[in-house]
């Protein structure tokens, strides 16, 4: 399910979820009690906050016989942060300059990851920029 924007803030409002988020980042697809041993919160409150995040559409899980294995939804959170910067920006160029000083911290796998969904995202707008050209062409 797609949320809007003032929801998003209140699902990355509470640190639980953004730890969980960041440890599904870091290190893969884990399971609910890993998730909860490495948080230091009951397998019962990871499930809750996984629900809440898959709602939200930042993961996804897919089972796989009895283990239910959690990871992050790439686009989806590329999506929440490209929100949240539009929300938290005054100057209409002020995102790309974020993303630039962003990149400088990230590493090379993550420089990569950003890179593909970029790429993504420019045949999605080429693609649509060609569709509008064609109709303007038929009139």
């Amino acid at each position: 399910m797609k949320q809007d924007r003032s929801s998003m803030f209140k699902v990355l409002g509470v640190g639980t979820r953004v730890r969980i988020i960041e440890l599904l980042k870091t290190k893969g697809p884990l399971g609910a009690k890993r998730i909860a041993q490495i948080v230091g919160v009951t397998p019962a409150a990871v499930s809750q906050h996984l629900r809440i995040l898959k709602q939200a559409g930042l993961v996804n899980s897919e089972r796989k016989g009895y283990f239910i294995p959690y990871s992050v939804d790439a686009k989806g959170l590329e999506n929440c942060c490209t929100g949240l910067i539009e929300v938290c920006t005054c100057e209409p160029n002020r995102p790309a300059r974020i993303m630039v000083r962003r990149s400088r911290r990230m590493g090379v796998a993550e420089l990569r990851k950003r890179k593909e969904l970029l790429e993504a995202e420019l045949k999605a707008v080429t693609k649509r920029i060609d569709e509008l050209d064609q109709k303007g062409k038929k009139k």
